[in-house]
């Protein structure tokens, strides 16, 4: 039983990064849980990593971590992110990959909490109506019998699913705070630390969890969303307009002649 922060979507944004663990810092977490996706988009992939673990977080490896170590290709890829993810080939360090090779897909806490970046079983799936949800609650249950509580990634959203007794799925979000029944399988999913690809909030965003009394709470930081851009558009990550359009063309040809899958957003 513990007090955990929950984090995912880091995407090498340090900046945001920085202002979420102070503010656990503040909260007074035990122990932090890390959904994926450490690296990507963003200008810092090594000293998120090296953050990460100095933290002793309990991490998994979301799409862009093994995207970046070489682990899976760029076929579901929108075109932004192969850009700064091709970037980040190049510029990670050997030891970053090296450990990020080593997270688990999944992994499960206290016998009740999964952990998973996409879906159960794709990590890039994303999950954001009540019909995935249904689908993989159903996952859930052969992959994990015992869990009643999935925290998962991958879609930058704050959200709170619950699984009735008949596996329709509930969307419960809009509130900043639950108390969750044990009875119950509910599916959560904290928001982005990194905010660059949103238009409107640029705060990072995080959970706080009480596995002692089951209660969460949504909450959000900002941080010096520029400078994480700045560095982003020096270093390489942002791609340019003409090499979008140029990538969009060659996608539309080749799935015109049957040759790849569209990417995901």
């Amino acid at each position: 039983m513990a007090l955990y922060g929950v984090v995912a979507d880091i995407h090498g944004n340090i900046e945001a990064l920085h202002a979420v663990l102070d503010a656990l810092d503040g909260y007074g977490v035990e122990r932090i849980l890390c959904l994926g996706d450490i690296v990507g988009y963003n200008a810092d992939p090594d000293e998120c990593a090296a953050l990460v673990r100095e933290r002793r977080a309990l991490s998994i490896a979301g799409n862009h971590d093994l995207i970046g170590t070489g682990q899976l290709g760029f076929e579901r890829c929108a075109n932004n992110a192969a850009y700064a993810l091709k970037r980040t080939r190049k510029r990670l360090a050997p030891e970053t990959a090296a450990w990020l090779r080593t997270l688990p897909g999944r992994l499960l806490v206290e016998e009740r909490i999964a952990l998973v970046h996409g879906g159960v079983r794709d990590v890039q799936e994303y999950m954001t109506t009540p019909r995935h949800i249904k689908r993989n609650a159903q996952l859930l249950r052969e992959d994990f019998p015992h869990a009643s509580l999935c925290f998962f990634g991958h879609s930058h959203a704050q959200r709170v699913y619950r699984v009735e007794e008949d596996g329709a799925a509930t969307d419960l979000s809009g509130r900043q705070r639950y108390a969750l029944s044990r009875e119950a399988v509910h599916f959560v999913n904290p928001g982005s630390v990194d905010a660059q690809r949103k238009r409107e909030r640029r705060l990072a965003e995080f959970v706080l969890f009480d596995s002692l009394d089951w209660k969460l709470e949504f909450l959000s930081v900002p941080y010096d969303a520029a400078s994480t851009e700045a560095k982003a558009a020096v270093f390489g990550y942002r791609i340019p307009p003409w090499v979008d359009r140029l990538s969009t063309a060659r996608r539309t040809i080749a799935r015109r002649l049957g040759l790849g899958a569209s990417p995901s957003p």
